[in-house]
């Protein structure tokens, strides 16, 4: 069983459909959940990152000094995870988006789920796959 948690939207389009295609050429079942989401409330959300850092750097085991110098000396993993965040929330791919990747796939005995669970501030986007019951096994696949 494949799966991706806040992994998709470090592909670009093709690649995610390459990496879709290949799980159902395999017959093997594959899914991804993303946390991330494009929208204005989570950009904002990025701008909480440094405080969130500076929070809890000196918490994070194995403690190392390094760690303190980067992050308040000289604040580049503040910056960096701070960029990070922003630009995930851009490549975050919308539910209408991850459906139009599954509708690109050949795949005639693969049954797809697209949609969000939770709500409220962060619900949890997903793409779920798996070949149709009844199918052949898995390429690879023993059951002795």
């Amino acid at each position: 069983f494949r799966t991706l948690f806040s992994g998709l939207h470090h592909f670009r389009p093709d690649s995610a459909k390459q990496m879709l295609q290949d799980a159902v050429d395999r017959r093997q079942p594959i899914a991804a959940f993303e946390i991330v989401q494009r929208n204005p409330a989570y950009l904002l959300a990025t701008l909480f990152v440094p405080i969130t850092l500076w929070i809890t750097a000196p918490f994070v085991r194995p403690f190392r000094w390094s760690r303190l110098f980067w992050t308040y000396l000289v604040p580049v993993v503040p910056l960096f995870l701070t960029w990070d965040a922003f630009v995930s929330c851009l490549r975050a791919y919308s539910v209408k988006e991850m459906q139009d990747l599954v509708d690109a796939l050949r795949c005639e005995d693969y049954i797809w789920e697209v949609g969000t669970v939770g709500g409220g501030i962060s619900p949890v986007s997903y793409l779920i796959g798996y070949p149709m019951p009844g199918g052949d096994l898995p390429q690879g696949a023993d059951l002795a």
